[in-house]
Parts: structure tokens; sequence; C-alpha cells
């Protein structure tokens, strides 16, 4: 199977599963508790009378069967149109589009803040397996996962803002800004990416082909460098998987440092039961755990071409 045939196998296999996503979230809005016209009726300061609740539903479609507005919802998603906010009338996706690239930006910054302590980390780790260095890297990775990102990010900001006065408190007004936030959302998935990262290395330090270079006498960092190539398709499906699970879970961040993206407005939507923030804001996180999965699947294809013969049987 060549890796044309294979990437475009991999977009098709995308269609059924973006529907399935837009249907699951269009469902969990309907499911949810109370009356979306009284919603709407009383964000706005009004008092919902039979007649205003039945002139509301006409307006949102309530009226109609379900599938009729499922079908009439995505059929303007596909165009762009996620529907408007119930407290000021604007447009949900100028509103979501504002609110993702400072999302985008943290959680790219705190990605590579990963890759900058998790690689080197795990390549220590896995050399000197068993010895000192391993351990002492290991129990600081572990009190590390053990710190809520919450408690770690009121610590931080305490210790940089408050009391050395060294950074901003809070928001995104200079560079500088983004380095709280961002070791704050990074430091969980450290330690989850250095044990993945690790664990591979020490996998593929057990093959053949690391005997035969070491008979062979080549370097060490040679021999380091053939490992971790040949451990990359765990640690790179492990990573894709981490960077929509960076951007989902912005939302404790972003309301610690009062951070202007995605998160941050979803939490206010939540609060005000802005329905169709909510469910605009599912629908794109679905989406971008579906398309990032693929594309790393792609590029562990493109580092191991096994994985294409495997989806060929």
């Amino acid at each position: 199977m060549g890796m044309l045939t294979y990437v475009l196998s991999r977009l098709a296999g995308l269609i059924p599963v973006l529907l399935a996503v837009s249907f699951v979230s269009f469902l969990l809005i309907q499911l949810s508790p109370g009356d979306p016209a009284e919603v709407v009726i009383r964000v706005n300061a009004l008092t919902p009378t039979p007649e205003l609740l039945a002139e509301t539903r006409t307006q949102l479609g309530l009226d109609k069967p379900f599938l009729a507005r499922y079908l009439h919802w995505l059929t303007h998603a596909l165009q762009g149109d996620l529907g408007t906010r119930h407290i000021d009338g604007k447009p949900v996706a100028e509103e979501m589009a504002r609110a993702l690239p400072p999302t985008l930006l943290l959680a790219g910054t705190a990605a590579v803040v990963i890759l900058l302590c998790s690689i080197p980390a795990a390549l220590i780790s896995a050399f000197f397996e068993g010895s000192l260095p391993d351990v002492v890297l290991r129990t600081l990775l572990f009190v590390s996962t053990s710190f809520p990102t919450f408690w770690a990010g009121l610590l931080l900001l305490w210790l940089f803002s408050v009391h050395w006065d060294l950074l901003p408190l809070s928001g995104l007004e200079e560079p500088r800004s983004l380095i709280l936030p961002s070791i704050t959302l990074a430091l969980p998935y450290i330690s989850t990416y250095t044990r993945l990262l690790r664990g591979s290395l020490l996998e593929a330090k057990q093959q053949n082909f690391v005997l035969y270079e070491k008979t062979c006498g080549l370097r060490v960092t040679t021999i380091l460098r053939h490992i971790f190539r040949n451990s990359l398709q765990t640690s790179l499906t492990g990573l894709g998987m981490s960077l929509p699970r960076l951007i989902a879970g912005t939302f404790v961040v972003e309301c610690l440092f009062a951070w202007p993206g995605l998160g941050r407005l979803c939490v206010s939507a939540i609060f005000n039961r802005d329905l169709p923030v909510i469910q605009a804001y599912i629908l794109l996180m679905g989406i971008l755990f579906a398309l990032f999965k693929a594309f790393m699947e792609i590029c562990a294809a493109l580092a191991d071409p096994r994985m294409r013969d495997r989806g060929k049987k």
C-alpha cells in the first residue's frame, strides 16, 4: 500500500467519525436539563410567559422534529455558522475564532515545554536504568504528577508573581505572560510522556540491532540515536493524543490566569447556560481529537512503513 493510498484511506475514515462527533455533540445539548427557550428568555431578563415561550421555541426551531433540527444545524455548521450566543446575540463562530488563537498559543507552548523536559529526562533515565539518576528522575516525576493543576498554578503564581514579582500575574499582555500558564499546563504531561518514552526506549534497547551495533563498536551517541528513532512510534501516538488533551484541558489554567481562550469562554458559557457555545466547544474538541489522531498515525506510518502493511491486512 503506497503512502498516498494510506493517507487517503485515513482521511476517508475520518468522515464517519466526524459525523458521529457532530451527532453526539448535538444530542448532548438536546438532552441537557431545562428548556432552551426559557433559558434564552431569562438571560434577556424577560418573563417566560406561555406565548413568549411558544414564540421563542419557534424562533429556535425547537418545534421541529429532532432529526430535522440536527440536519439544519449540521448544514449551517458545515458553512461555518454555529448559531448565536444567548447572552448577547453574537455569532458563536466569531467568538470561537477570537478565543482559539490564545488557546492554541498556550497549548503549543506547553507542548514545547513537555518535549524539552521529557525527551532528555527519558533518555537519561533509560541510559542509566536502575541507577541513581534514574531513581531521582522518576521520583521527581512522580511528585510533579501528584500536584493538582490548580494547586501547582497557585504555587507558581504566589512564588513568581506575588513573592518575587518576576512574572505577570494574569492576562495576555506580553510574551512573559506565557511562562507560568504553559508550565502549569505542561506539568502533568511531562511525567506521562517521559514514562511512555522511557518504556519505549527500554524496549528498543532489547532489540537485536542494539547488540549488533555494540559488537560493531559504534559510538554510544549513535546507538542512542538509533534506539530513539525506533521508539518513536508509540511516543508519536501518545504525543498526538496529548495535544488535543492540552487544548481541551486549558480551561482550569485559563480561569486561573485570566487567559482569554476557549476554556474560559466555555466556563463562562456553562455558568450562563449559553448552550450554542457549549455545543460548539464540544464539537470542536471532538474534531481536534479525531484530526490529531489521524495526523499522528500518518506520521507514525512515515516513521515506520510496517504500520501501512498492518492497515492493509
